[in-house]
């Protein structure tokens, strides 16, 4: 099988990836160390507010994942310059803004999860962990932070 690009890989996809977003508050949108790329938590595209459970279904929590999946993939290519240095994603770790009765986190963490494999293939799968959280900032309906082993 011939290498496929990741740019070329998304371009298949039909994914346009956003600018990424600056933080939110005192902090770095990431840091690169000995070949690990940490990426400071992430929410969704237009900062949709509000919890899974009572304001948002499972399925829309799914979507929510998968657009900040593509926020964090924005800030991977702005601090690698291009994606193709990922050698491995490492860890996805999701919060999710939800009522107490919602049990279907891994339902919504499975979007971001599922981009992951879907634009890196077998080096996208991932160890990755959920909580459900009383708040977050922003009311956001979910934040995601991650690990990525990179070339340097």
């Amino acid at each position: 099988m011939a290498f496929e690009s990741v740019e070329s890989r998304l371009a298949s996809l039909g994914i346009v990836l956003p600018e990424a977003g600056q933080p939110a508050a005192k902090y770095v949108n990431f840091v690169l160390l000995n070949g690990l790329l940490f990426v400071s938590g992430k929410g969704p595209s237009g900062n949709p507010k509000g919890k899974l459970g009572s304001d948002f279904s499972t399925e829309e929590g799914y979507r929510f994942a998968r657009s900040t999946g593509l926020e964090i993939l924005a800030v991977v290519q702005t601090a690698l310059g291009t994606l193709d240095k990922v050698k491995r994603v490492v860890k996805i770790q999701g919060f999710v803004n939800a009522e107490a009765h919602f049990a279907e986190h891994h339902l919504v963490l499975n979007g971001c999860s599922d981009l992951m494999i879907d634009v890196f293939g077998d080096i996208g799968k991932h160890a990755r962990s959920v909580f459900g959280a009383v708040s977050v900032r922003d009311q956001l309906p979910i934040i995601i932070d991650s690990i990525f082993e990179v070339e340097e």
